[in-house]
């Protein structure tokens, strides 16, 4: 295999390459055993004709596109691969001849990693909060705590507001009976709102044994096309009506639900754990902040390929998650009214970014000649090891440690971008005209 000539242009390189009728040969007669069992000639029996009798008859060339598919894997690695470029992406043939002396010349196209001129990343002034915790949050986490041990007992009286009443319900369209409609013995929470709005309010008052007609109107915006904005009946049965009671929340209710004696120490503790999260929260937003203004500042021009490539991934992840939820992206796309073309749309700005992000930190790595210690690493082991509750050596089998030597190295050019940035107080938003 000969590389005849390399013609490189910003984002895309085209490699043209001549393969030999010797180099082709092995291709050539693989290509030839894998098919010549579904071709049939004249005085030979079906997959028996030999390759020459073959060729003579479709031609010389006849076996040419398949073993040059069959080899191209070893020419990208030989020919391409080897030349001082950067590939990414899939690449393409553009051009192909065969020759007088039965030799291919072929033109390979490749986008190439795109060359970044990084602009400001260091000093960037960011917007960052004060974290701070209201009390009424505190209080929500009290109360969500005081639910965890709650006693539930059946009450005779008509259901109300935060009851959880049992109930048989069935919806009816123009007095049809419409598809996912239908419940038995369901417990509602009254005033969660898990119901379309104005469901649960009817509710409300109703006994046990009690039926009902309740009509209500599906949101113009619902999932199910043929249900939006549709006025509806559901038909209702309630079975019984369940009482929530609370706890009283004093220093007993606090030895039951934690490890401290008084109500003040609770509050304290769960103060200090709700701080520590916005600021956690607070501080990763600060960090990738300060990233999205350094992609802003650099100049660069992404190839299609990369965002393709990106696109693919989110989408097989999206899908993923889906099916792990018994679902999948078909069933997510249809059920937003769309198709997967317009999920692929809708994702694709997405994609973008995370690319032009990467590209970013990836010459910022370069620009500060960032590297990963053996200890750091053996640490990101140790890390990731309990996290998937697995044995350190085997997560060692199953990661590629120059892929995570590239993680880490990307996170240390993030955390780089941050720790430089200028933290500023965020502006006052204006007020609207509704508040003025």
């Amino acid at each position: 295999m000969n590389v005849k000539s390399v013609e490189k242009e910003a984002i895309r390189a085209k490699v043209t390459v001549e393969i030999t009728r010797a180099e082709l040969e092995p291709a050539l007669n693989k290509v030839y055993l894998k098919v010549r069992k579904d071709i049939t000639m004249p005085g030979f029996r079906k997959g028996k004709a030999p390759r020459m009798v073959i060729e003579a008859a479709y031609g010389k060339h006849v076996f040419y596109e398949d073993a040059i598919e069959e080899l191209f894997p070893e020419i990208y690695k030989n020919c391409v691969l080897t030349q001082d470029i950067k590939p990414v992406g899939r690449p393409s043939v553009s051009a192909m001849n065969i020759g007088d002396d039965d030799a291919v010349t072929m033109t390979i196209d490749t986008d190439l990693y795109p060359e970044v001129t990084l602009g400001q990343y260091k000093g960037l002034e960011v917007e960052k909060a004060d974290a701070a915790v209201a009390q009424s949050e505190v209080d929500a986490e009290i109360d969500r705590m005081a639910q965890n041990v709650a006693r539930i007992s059946t009450v005779e009286r008509p259901a109300q507001e935060g009851d959880t009443a049992v109930i048989d319900f069935e919806g009816f369209k123009d007095g049809v009976a419409f598809d996912g409609g239908k419940g038995e013995s369901y417990e509602l929470k009254l005033g969660s709102h898990s119901f379309i709005p104005g469901f649960e309010e009817q509710v409300v008052g109703m006994t046990a044994g009690e039926e009902k007609d309740i009509n209500v109107t599906f949101p113009e915006n619902y999932h199910a096309t043929e249900l939006a904005g549709a006025p509806v009946v559901f038909k209702v049965k309630v079975h019984e009506v369940k009482e929530t009671v609370l706890p009283e929340k004093d220093d007993e209710f606090v030895k039951d639900v934690s490890e401290f004696d008084t109500m003040a120490e609770l509050r304290a503790d769960i103060e200090s754990r709700i701080l520590s999260e916005k600021q956690a929260g607070i501080d990763r937003a600060f960090e990738n902040a300060a990233v999205a203004k350094a992609v802003e500042n650099m100049t660069v021009e992404i190839p299609d390929s990369m965002v393709d490539e990106e696109l693919e991934r989110e989408m097989e992840r999206m899908d993923y998650e889906l099916r792990a939820q018994g679902a999948s992206l078909e069933a997510y796309a249809n059920m937003m009214g769309g198709n997967m073309d317009s999920i692929k749309n809708s994702l694709r700005p997405g994609a973008l970014n995370t690319v032009k992000t990467n590209v970013m930190l990836d010459a910022v790595v370069e620009a500060e000649k960032i590297e990963v210690s053996d200890e750091e690493c053996e640490e990101e082991y140790k890390r990731l090891a309990e996290s998937y509750q697995m044995d350190v050596e085997k997560v060692k089998e199953i990661l590629d440690l120059k892929g995570m030597q590239g993680d880490l190295q990307v996170r240390k050019a993030a955390k780089l971008i941050a720790e430089s940035a200028v933290a500023v107080a965020p502006a006052a938003k204006e007020e609207s005209k509704d508040e003025e």
